[in-house]
């Protein structure tokens, strides 16, 4: 993995800085891109560089193609290349169906599906001449499942999936692999604040007996994005504890 140059967006904290810091591990170069946490940014990269790896900040807004574009120049102006991509950056917007707003849904979609895409079409022309890169998408269990309230964000994570698979065949001759992985409960500061009792209830739904941690997910994307991976494309990795079977 030393060496490889990686851009994580959404990585201020969360899912998305343990996956910065796990790729930046040992010699390691990334991108931290965060949409208005700079500090908290600022923070991942100085685990980053703790962990023996390099690190930049980049603030960038990916619904907007142009800003995608601008986020991949500044790695090629820092590192020379560009290795990886983690669309892991998102948001939700819960709510049930009937009562959804119109800019609920569309600020899901915009910043969960087309960020992704605007992501992917700007990083794969540096990785088609190079003839290698490791696209990896984080999905959710919810993306396969649904998830009652969530029919915004379920729609994301499942058209999430759908992008997964057809990038993955049509960059698949340039040595790009595309995958996704889809976590499932996952203990963040979004979903600490939980009752326990709620809390009780979800490890109920749990196979394994217990949620997850951002670490676990973020192992999984660094054997996506390595070479034991090279022969993986076009798949979706539950990191659930079984809750997906």
């Amino acid at each position: 993995m030393g060496g490889q140059v990686s851009i994580v967006t959404g990585a201020s904290r969360g899912i998305g800085r343990a996956v910065a810091v796990e790729l930046g591990r040992d010699g390691g170069s990334v991108v931290v891109n965060y949409a208005g946490r700079e500090e908290e940014a600022r923070e991942t990269a100085k685990l980053i560089e703790a962990a023996g790896g390099r690190a930049i900040i980049e603030q960038a807004d990916v619904r907007v193609a142009s800003e995608a574009d601008r986020l991949v120049e500044s790695a090629l102006a820092a590192f020379g290349r560009v290795d990886v991509v983690v669309n892991n950056a998102g948001i939700t917007r819960d709510g049930l169906l009937m009562r959804m707003k119109d800019e609920d849904w569309n600020a899901v979609l915009d910043t969960n599906l087309k960020g992704a895409f605007h992501m992917i079409r700007a990083s794969a022309r540096q990785m088609m001449k190079q003839r290698y890169g490791r696209i990896i998408n984080i999905s959710s269990v919810v993306g396969l499942i649904g998830n009652a309230g969530q029919a915004n964000y379920a729609a994301a994570k499942s058209g999430l999936i759908g992008l997964t698979k057809s990038a993955a065949r049509e960059l698949a001759s340039r040595n790009i692999t595309v995958n996704a992985v889809a976590p499932g409960y996952i203990m963040t500061d979004m979903t600490s604040a939980l009752p326990e009792s709620v809390l009780e209830k979800i490890q109920t739904q749990i196979p394994l007996g217990r949620v997850g941690v951002p670490a676990q997910v973020a192992h999984a994307v660094k054997f996506l994005a390595s070479d034991l991976a090279d022969y993986i494309t076009g798949q979706v990795l539950n990191v659930d504890g079984g809750m997906v079977m």
